[in-house]
């Protein structure tokens, strides 16, 4: 019998390494076969919480919050795509201008979730794709009932959660809760609820540390 392990992804749908990471940890798991069930799902981080829904131009954000150049921010991207590329995650780096606000697509996640782990999962890659591969606006209701449609799930119901405040508390409870445990970074994996991993690591990583995890018992 295969093990379960809760895995609890905390990220941010903005968030190049959170999209590097869950590549690999999707390859780690695939590696380890039948040895582990994944019972995988998304926590809410923003990056950018207080970012208007337009968003900023990401070279200005990039600057202000980094202190990057152009140059340096032109390698930065280039190496991210590499990475991307190399985990199985081609990004258009040149389509993505801007940063956005993303409680929005949080919400979404959230109501995913009470459907199902498969659907919350599929929502989040239609996201990622969205945002680092088409460069859409992940502000844009239409950008995000679009992901949901690819997702499988009701556009109608996502549609009316757009327009009201539901899930608003709860996201906003679940990062406050993740703030309170010490996370300022993502992505941060938590793995049965006491082992972190933090960051886009290789698959290697991720593999080695679940090994160890199951090992443990």
């Amino acid at each position: 019998m295969p093990a379960t392990l809760k895995i609890d992804f905390v990220s941010d749908v903005a968030c190049p390494w959170c999209a590097i990471g869950l590549a690999s940890l999707k390859t780690a798991l695939g590696r380890l076969g039948g040895e582990v069930e994944a019972d995988l799902h998304f926590s809410p981080f923003e990056l950018n919480p207080d970012m208007p829904a337009d968003g900023v131009p990401l070279a200005d954000y990039m600057a202000r919050k980094y202190g990057l150049s152009p140059e340096q921010l032109a390698q930065n991207q280039a190496n991210i795509g590499a990475r991307a590329a190399a985990e199985g995650f081609p990004m258009r780096m040149d389509l993505r201008t801007h940063a956005y606000n993303t409680f929005d697509a949080h919400r979404l996640l959230h109501w995913a979730r009470t459907i199902g782990n498969d659907k919350q999962l599929a929502l989040k890659e239609a996201l990622l794709r969205a945002y680092f591969v088409e460069g859409k606006r992940t502000s844009d209701p239409d950008v995000l009932v679009d992901a949901a449609q690819q997702a499988g799930l009701d556009t109608a119901r996502a549609r009316e959660i757009l327009a009201s405040d539901e899930y608003a508390d709860q996201v906003r409870a679940l990062e406050r809760h993740y703030q309170n445990l010490g996370i300022q970074s993502v992505p941060a994996i938590i793995f049965n609820n006491r082992h972190l991993v933090s960051g886009g690591q290789p698959p290697e990583v991720f593999e080695q540390a679940i090994r160890q995890i199951l090992a443990e018992g």
